[in-house]
């Protein structure tokens, strides 16, 4: 049987790193991508152990015809669009290019498949931050968008082109609507791995204190090794569907801190209030974490909660990992590659 050739553009993150390991395993000859500037930063892949089985290709989102090379090369059964300008925060100092890739690049390869591979099948990482604050007490497929960073806005617009086309040119192209997914290969400047990695530092004697944002923000978070699984399952369908993937249960950033100090054995107390609050090293006593006003959004987004039973009805979706496990699991992993 001639193995599926998929396309994964972000190989390089969180959710290409897994994915890639994923589909290597069910025997899929992976093509990675990525923009010029992440092709020396492959840890992810070679923690992983798989740098040497991906064939590397420089991709452009902002560059159409990059992308018309690839596919003609390659003829792809399935492309998965997880390239992104991904972080919040970042988005605000650079929206253009923000919209540029996380938005217009997604039209790009639509674009691409729509003219010269319409077989092809087409993932898009769409985000729970697209629902920004909203009314409904959790969020499934139906729920009113209303994004709250330049992020998310040019997230809608990957969403609903994704949809459009789908509907217009009888694509399969479906969008996964990911709450927040976590692991040990996060990247460093998101809050969760910034908690875990700051602690270590801290225990080593290498990092004072940690400056946070709003440690009072509700995410539903789970384990993106699990998560990647879910996007190929959506590519695997007889029909085209958007999904919302969830645990179905939000904590505050403050909730992750005190299971990673736990984990930890660190006798530690808060204090404070607001801006003042800490959180107090009893046996050193002295602050280990601190509230910083620079760190918190221009527009917040107060808490994220996913239902995802339809994804539950029709790709038998459960999450497998509880959020004590994965935080346990990131600490784990943080004091046995520190350094």
């Amino acid at each position: 049987m001639k193995k599926k050739v998929a396309l994964i553009t972000g190989v390089s993150g969180q959710d290409g790193a897994y994915l890639a390991k994923f589909l290597l395993d069910n025997n899929y000859t992976v093509v990675g991508a990525d923009r010029r500037s992440s092709r020396s930063d492959y840890w992810r892949l070679k923690r992983l152990n798989i740098n040497n089985n991906i064939i590397f290709e420089e991709l452009e989102l902002a560059e159409i015809n990059e992308m018309i090379r690839l596919i003609k090369k390659y003829n792809f059964n399935e492309i998965y669009n997880l390239a992104a300008q991904s972080f919040v925060q970042s988005s605000f100092s650079s929206p253009i290019n923000t919209a540029n890739i996380s938005g217009l690049g997604v039209l790009r390869i639509l674009e691409v498949i729509r003219n010269f591979s319409p077989t092809t099948k087409f993932y898009q990482a769409s985000s729970s931050e697209m629902f920004g604050n909203t009314a409904e007490k959790k969020q499934n497929e139906k729920t009113p968008f209303n994004p709250m960073s330049p992020y998310a806005i040019a997230k809608v617009f990957g969403h609903f082109v994704t949809k459009n086309y789908r509907d217009s040119y009888n694509l399969f192209a479906v969008s996964g609507i990911l709450f927040n997914h976590e692991s040990p290969l996060r990247g460093e400047e998101f809050v969760t791995r910034k908690i875990t990695l700051g602690l270590v530092k801290i225990i080593n004697g290498d990092l004072d204190f940690l400056e946070l944002g709003n440690i009072y923000s509700k995410r539903d978070w789970g384990y993106a090794k699990e998560y990647v699984k879910i996007m190929w399952k959506m590519l695997q369908q007889t029909v085209a569907n958007d999904y919302v993937i969830s645990t179905g249960e939000t904590h505050t950033v403050k909730e992750f801190i005190n299971e990673a100090v736990k984990y930890l054995d660190l006798k530690t107390t808060w204090k404070g209030k607001g801006l003042n609050e800490e959180l107090i090293d009893l046996e050193k006593n002295k602050p280990i974490i601190k509230i910083s006003k620079r760190f918190f959004r221009p527009a917040e987004v107060d808490i994220l909660l996913g239902n995802s039973a339809k994804a539950e009805k029709y790709l038998k979706w459960k999450p497998e990992t509880n959020f004590k496990d994965l935080v346990k699991i990131m600490m784990e992993n943080e004091l046995k590659y520190y350094k």
